[in-house]
């Protein structure tokens, strides 16, 4: 574990996958130092938020269904999976709700398999054309997201890592350039978070490597 820690540069946060783990396993991770947790389930991620210390920044890291937004707007720190303007906007309503801003990452759709989600890079500049996110004013778009395909190939991950980067790059210098927290670049996971790193990565999302194989008893 301290060596896997000691890989983590200065200026990447790491958000400690918590999913199927149980409350007991989590807090002792988190009595090890770790203050970053990510789920994938609204409800699941309630009742953890209401059994674990409050000082935890939650972040939502999943495929978020429109009516479960509801569930997380009242605590939630960042979502990470922003994949279409619908979902945005009912953030941006929900989030009012509870008068509070929520950060959000868009969703990119890098990777082969068409069983991710994410918005296509023409998706996403269409919508962004629009401006249409720029009237809610309860959300925060503070970088991108993506998922690299599940593969060994080592060269095709750093090259879908690499596209992302080069889109990060463009929208904070055109779409974001007015907005100084569009500074965040979420890609990496435990086989690849050394690749998402090496291009770019300010933010990476590790499981087994912190928690071990997942439980799937915990509902």
């Amino acid at each position: 574990m301290n060596d896997f820690i000691k890989s983590i540069p200065k200026g990447v946060k790491l958000v400690a996958v918590s999913k199927t783990h149980s409350c007991e396993i989590i807090r002792q991770v988190y009595d090890n130092g770790f203050r970053i947790f990510g789920e994938n389930k609204p409800q699941e991620l309630v009742k953890k938020y209401n059994e674990l210390p409050k000082d935890i920044e939650w972040h939502f890291i999943g495929h978020l269904q429109t009516n479960k937004v509801k569930y997380i707007a009242p605590f939630v720190e960042l979502i990470h999976s922003v994949d279409s303007p619908k979902l945005l906007a009912e953030i941006n309503k929900e989030a009012a709700k509870q008068n509070r801003t929520i950060k959000c990452l868009l969703q990119v759709h890098i990777a082969k398999e068409e069983t991710k989600f994410g918005f296509t890079i023409s998706e996403l500049q269409k919508y962004l054309s629009t401006k249409e996110f720029l009237k809610y004013n309860f959300v925060n778009i503070v970088g991108i997201m993506g998922i690299a395909t599940y593969t060994n190939d080592t060269i095709q991950i750093r090259n879908e890592f690499h596209s992302l980067r080069k889109i990060f790059d463009t929208l904070k210098e055109t779409t974001f350039a007015n907005n100084l927290d569009f500074c965040e670049l979420s890609m990496g996971m435990s086989n690849d978070y050394k690749i998402a790193i090496n291009e770019g990565s300010t933010i990476v999302r590790i499981g087994s490597l912190i928690f071990g194989e997942r439980d799937y008893s915990i509902k």
